[in-house]
């Protein structure tokens, strides 16, 4: 009877090591195959194009320039909305300046000329110049500009190319300082100065 229970054991062993050296059993469970797949790439964020420049926002804007021995104070604004600056408005720059000059010692200051440049523009592309508006002094040695007496002027900024998104607006004042008191010789002094505007984008007319 012993030799019987021998027996079996042997079998169920031999058995055993058969099943071992076949291979995994045929009912362990196989890994999915999409349980190791990598996560799917995340897209790119949005490219943001940045804010226009616009020294007009607030309504106005102030500059201190200099030309030689002559400090300059102008204002700068325009009567036009900034959302009706379009491509294709007649678009209204004003600016009022005065000068002073140091020392002072009673000499005068005369504006001979103002010229305002405009230059439409993208963030890709610079576009032509628009033609030069220029105010040329029809007397004598020019507009007298010396505190309290200013000059003031309004000049256009006319029709600019549909994708220009801004318009660089680059001024010149040609002035005219006496040496001394009473004297008719003079010095030539030069300020320029650069305002930039946002063009306001044209809604699309019509549905699609």
């Amino acid at each position: 009877m012993r030799t019987m229970r021998l027996a079996a054991a042997a079998v169920v062993v031999s058995a055993a090591v058969v099943l071992s050296g076949c291979g995994p059993a045929p009912w362990a469970t196989a890994p999915s195959p999409t349980s190791s797949s990598a996560p799917a790439p995340s897209s790119p964020p949005p490219v943001v194009a940045p804010p226009v420049e616009n020294d007009l926002s607030s309504g106005s804007t102030q500059r201190d320039l200099t030309a030689g021995a002559v400090s300059v104070a102008v204002n700068y604004w325009s009567e036009l909305r900034m959302d009706r600056w379009t491509p294709t408005a007649v678009k209204p720059v004003s600016l009022s300046l005065v000068t002073t000059v140091k020392p002072n010692d009673g000499q005068k200051v005369y504006l001979q000329k103002a010229t305002m440049l405009a230059i439409p523009a993208n963030a890709d592309e610079t576009f032509p110049a628009l033609e030069p508006q220029v105010d040329q002094a029809s007397v004598k040695n020019g507009y007298l500009v010396l505190k309290p007496y200013s000059y003031s002027q309004t000049f256009n900024v006319g029709q600019v190319p549909e994708n220009a998104t801004y318009v660089t607006l680059q001024f010149t004042y040609d002035f005219l300082v006496q040496t001394k008191p009473k004297a008719d010789e003079y010095a030539k002094q030069t300020a320029t100065d650069t305002v930039t505007v946002a063009i306001a984008q044209q809604a699309a007319s019509g549905s699609e």
